[in-house]
């Protein structure tokens, strides 16, 4: 028989690392308002994660002269898809660097390299899962911190969204070759793929890579990062916290055709990121999954079924305006 050799997968979204031009306001949103966990600090830098993650961090903040997004990191399955990814990565033609455990941010062994986007990704499977505080533990025992803790308080990390002045398709088949990202819903124009929305999770997407307009001055952006809530009556109260602090929303509250999810924005008045505050959708489990096709003139539900939708793409040219720099 012939000896079986497992493919390398990733497990999941692990985190976001973002500059901010503001740190100490950028971390009384993400802190105070959204109601992430401070899991360590530096002098430039915040490690926080939400109420119900294990890991050392599923966001970091960094002091920056300008917005933008340094890197994405993904967690693989097992210790040795590294070196699959690895070989994966570099026999595709892809530079990759090998980093050594890093104390500061918990993390062990990783993998450095870009996609033809220009987005920096990182892989690991080694973490540090870090302790909380009697006073802030759950009495439930598989969550870490007390329900309500503060602020909105916002359960886990959902997807990150990002932005190329490339050809969406050749991104997405990138993906699907070199860390077997699956499609599951994606829009198309009158000039071919708008966008999709891609996952290696039951979700409908742990990543989502769009096309930016001609404006855009770097090709690679972030558009938004997302973090998810229990149900559509926690993004309710989300949206009356925001407001009662001072918070115009960006967008919201609606309810999106992709994915079927609730959602709002808002944007980190320390930076201008815009963060997602995302509920509900539905999952995928079906292992022969077709992807849907939202073709034009389906382009407004496809990104609100109901709610505003002035945030969306133009239909002539493909334009979403305002995403953060990668």
């Amino acid at each position: 028989m012939t000896e079986f050799r497992h493919y390398p997968e990733i497990a999941k979204l692990g985190a976001a690392h973002l500059y901010t031009p503001d740190l100490d306001k950028s971390l009384w949103f993400f802190h105070d308002i959204l109601g992430l966990h401070i899991t360590a600090r530096t002098d430039t830098k915040v490690y926080l994660r939400a109420g119900m993650e294990h890991e050392h961090h599923s966001l970091v903040l960094e002091a920056g002269d300008r917005a933008r997004l340094d890197h994405v990191t993904w967690r693989v399955k097992r210790p040795e898809d590294l070196e699959g990814f690895h070989e994966i990565l570099t026999g595709n033609g892809t530079d990759v660097a090998v980093e050594p455990p890093n104390a500061e941010d918990g993390i062990g062994e990783s993998l450095r390299f870009q996609m033809p986007s220009g987005h920096k990704f990182r892989l690991y499977y080694d973490v540090e899962k870090t302790a909380v505080a009697d006073a802030d533990r759950s009495v439930l025992l598989n969550q870490p911190y007390r329900s309500w803790h503060h602020g909105i308080s916002v359960r886990r990390i959902d997807h990150i969204n990002l932005w190329t002045t490339h050809d969406p398709l050749a991104q997405h088949e990138w993906l699907s070759d070199n860390l077997g990202f699956k499609l599951r819903e994606y829009a198309t124009g009158p000039h071919g793929r708008i966008g999709g929305w891609m996952s290696v999770t039951p979700l409908v997407h742990d990543v989502a890579v769009m096309k930016a307009g001609p404006q855009e001055t770097t090709p690679a952006r972030m558009h938004h990062l997302a973090y998810w809530l229990d149900n559509a009556q926690d993004v309710l109260r989300a949206s009356d916290i925001l407001v009662e602090a001072g918070f115009a929303l960006d967008q919201g509250p609606g309810k999106h055709g992709v994915s079927q999810a609730m959602f709002l924005y808002v944007r980190d008045p320390g930076s201008g990121h815009r963060v997602e505050i995302f509920s509900a959708g539905y999952l995928i489990f079906d292992p022969d999954w077709e992807p849907i096709e939202w073709g034009m003139k389906d382009i407004k539900m496809a990104l609100a079924m109901w709610g505003p939708t002035d945030y969306m793409p133009h239909v002539d040219d493909n334009i979403m305006n305002t995403t953060t720099e990668a």
